[in-house]
């Protein structure tokens, strides 16, 4: 099984267990800073229509992949 990060503190994820999140992540208003797959610092760019970060090993990912989901 893959290990997974949590996108807003870069901590591993623990099952059972829910960390608490901000309020403007639970209100979707702030974007992930830490890849979910290796837990890295992300580089991210905030524009009008949305966000885009980038992990040096697994890419970019975007707001508008993250709302399909």
């Amino acid at each position: 099984m893959d290990e997974r990060y949590n996108p807003f503190t870069g901590r591993p994820i623990t099952p059972g267990y829910d960390e608490p999140a901000s309020r403007a992540v639970a209100l979707g208003l702030e974007p992930p800073r830490f890849c979910e797959h290796c837990g890295r610092r992300m580089v991210v760019q905030v524009n009008p229509d949305g966000w885009s970060a980038k992990c040096s090993r697994h890419g970019i990912s975007d707001s508008t992949a993250a709302e399909a989901r």
